[in-house]
Formats: C-alpha cells, sequence, structure tokens
C-alpha cells in the first residue's frame, strides 16, 4: 500500500512581503537587488489583494529571488 504524503511536495506559507532587507535598485533594471520587485511593486504591496500578488511571486520564484518552496 502507498503512502500518499510520500508523493507530496513540501510548501511553506509565504512571508507577508518578499523583503529582505537589501534595499537597493538596480538602476539597469529597476528591480530591488534583495527582492526582485519593481519600485511600483514595493509601493502598492500593501494594498494588493492576493490575486494581485500572485504573478509578482510566480516572477519572483521563476527569475530566482524566491525559494521555489513558496510557490502555490
Amino acid at each position: 500500500m502507498s503512502n500518499a504524503s510520500s508523493h507530496s511536495t513540501l510548501r511553506v506559507a509565504r512571508p507577508l512581503s518578499p523583503c529582505i532587507q537589501v534595499c537597493t535598485i538596480e538602476p539597469s533594471s529597476s528591480l530591488c537587488k534583495g527582492c526582485g520587485r519593481t519600485l511600483d511593486e514595493i509601493a502598492c504591496w500593501g494594498s494588493m489583494t492576493e490575486a494581485e500578488k500572485t504573478p509578482v511571486w510566480d516572477r519572483l520564484i521563476q527569475e530566482g529571488y524566491i525559494d521555489a518552496q513558496y510557490a502555490k
């Protein structure tokens, strides 16, 4: 008999923000070197819905700013 939990992937709850306190905007890309967000994303983060944040989280994971364990 197979144990279903042995086939599941561990997912960790996302933090409230991707900020890692390394707040420097890279001039060539206009992205924060620490978290990978744009200035607009940083400024609006607190008022964004989870649906609005999801594509940002997905991009940050895809670009390697955030560990894939936070994928939903």
